[in-house]
């Protein structure tokens, strides 16, 4: 896919449950086709890398992306620190206490309400694109929002501490699926991930692997999403 350069993002004001959601979008330069919703992983926040390099895939081919930050990340972390390893610990701690088990999908929900809200964005097809920590938070986003017509997931797993809900709320999702796993992930036993995997309840879904150990989605990984998702949401844009 060819490269265009990034935009400076911009600001959404957006409140779910009474509190503020801190939010990003970046839109193509011309006639915007289409948006993903993108949550960043356990140590990320909204424009951290990983989001950067979603956001740089998709405005490529037109689509927007619109990211938040999750519940102890970015502006929502206690004293604003954005380093990697105190987020991914703060992550899972707040994981495993419950913390924003299905409030994070509300947050992305009321995120979505804003941008679609928008002059020229109301019919917009929506995707999703999230692994590790996005896959966790955005599962239960999958099962309940309607309006996101394909999903770029993966690298969580059925046995992770907390993850009981996930198998149930993932058989609920219908739109199509593409789910990656590292085959070598030292965070999320094989088999389990596959597990999740299985228990996706899309007729249209599948299951990718590389080799290596756990890590962000990048370079060819991060193609292959976008390019599912993409296509998914660019035919669904389409007149019939």
């Amino acid at each position: 896919m060819p490269t265009h350069p990034l935009p400076t993002p911009q600001a959404l004001n957006v409140v779910a449950h009474g509190q503020p959601v801190p939010t990003l979008t970046w839109t193509p330069a011309g006639d915007c086709r289409g948006v993903v919703l993108a949550l960043h992983g356990g140590s990320g926040h909204k424009a951290s890398p990983a989001i950067l390099a979603i956001a740089q895939a998709c405005l490529a081919v037109d689509l927007a992306v619109l990211a938040i930050d999750g519940p102890v990340h970015g502006e929502r972390s206690v004293d604003g620190n954005l380093d990697p390893t105190v987020s991914k610990q703060r992550f899972r701690d707040a994981w495993r206490a419950g913390v924003g088990r299905f409030s994070v999908a509300q947050d992305m929900k009321a995120a979505l309400d804003v941008f679609l809200a928008q002059p020229g964005h109301r019919d917009l097809p929506v995707g999703y694109i999230g692994v590790s920590m996005g896959t966790a938070y955005g599962i239960p986003l999958l099962a309940d929002e309607p309006r996101i017509r394909a999903a770029a997931i993966g690298l969580w797993s059925t046995t992770y501490p907390a993850s009981e809900h996930l198998a149930e709320q993932a058989r609920r999702i219908r739109c199509p699926v593409w789910f990656t796993q590292q085959w070598s992930d030292e965070a999320f036993d094989r088999q389990a991930t596959q597990d999740l995997f299985d228990a996706v309840g899309s007729p249209d879904k599948r299951l990718v692997a590389y080799p290596g150990g756990h890590r962000e989605l990048e370079g060819e990984r991060l193609q292959d999403a976008v390019r599912f998702v993409a296509g998914r949401l660019l035919q669904a844009g389409s007149p019939s």
